[in-house]
């Protein structure tokens, strides 16, 4: 890509803020408006940004853009993934679905709703566990909400061993595997749904990043 400042979509370019030849300086307002564009083009002309959310996606493009000056300022890891929670229809998974296309020049994850990881599981088995446990990125939505998995009789907590998974492989790759997660629940829902264990590496593996627990629902 000659200039990450500008994105191509339906023939027309979008500028996201100015490329020096070296660094792009982004533009707030700018990003907005391609955001609402290409939300638009993803999920049809209904969607658009609210005015209550602004704060909380200018901390994800912070992260996403690498913006280490105001990722340290909102204590954001750049070497780490995002775990987004919020309520119900609050518009995360929209969000992560939505922000990996304001850096195409970089690495993409693929979204994995955690209930398609349990279906997997029942028919695979621990295969489905090696499988995520690899090096894609990948953005879990719904965690903490997926059933129990089971295979031959046995029952699994799969999308914590897949984490467990993850985490393993972050810390032998030198922090270079990202993994996301978008959850309903919180910390203390986390961890009575995974554990301790799981819930350490958690924290170890995710930035957390929460939408106010009194956002709207937005499909109403």
């Amino acid at each position: 890509m000659d200039n990450p400042s500008k994105i191509i979509e339906d023939d027309v370019e979008y500028s996201l803020g100015q490329f020096d030849g070296k660094n792009v300086l982004y533009d707030f307002p700018k990003i907005l408006i391609y955001l609402n564009i290409k939300g638009k083009l993803l999920f049809g002309n209904k969607f658009r940004i609210y005015e209550e959310d602004k704060p909380i996606i200018r901390k994800l493009c912070y992260y996403f853009i690498k913006d280490k000056v105001n990722c340290k300022k909102y204590k954001i890891d750049i070497e780490k993934g995002i775990l987004l929670s919020g309520p119900i229809g609050c518009g995360k998974t929209s969000l992560m679905k939505l922000l990996k296309h304001l850096v195409p020049f970089r690495r993409p994850y693929e979204m994995i709703p955690c209930r398609n990881v349990i279906f997997s599981f029942n028919h695979l088995g621990f295969k489905t566990v090696e499988d995520y446990g690899n090096s894609r990125f990948y953005c879990f939505d719904d965690l903490g909400v997926e059933p129990t998995g089971r295979f031959y009789g046995k029952d699994l907590n799969v999308m914590g061993e897949v984490l467990l998974s993850r985490y393993e492989l972050y810390q032998q790759t030198n922090k270079k595997i990202k993994t996301h997660a978008t959850t309903n629940l919180n910390a203390e829902e986390l961890e009575e749904r995974y554990g301790n264990r799981v819930r350490s590496r958690m924290r170890e593996l995710f930035n957390l990043v929460a939408f106010d627990k009194n956002a709207g629902d937005k499909r109403k």
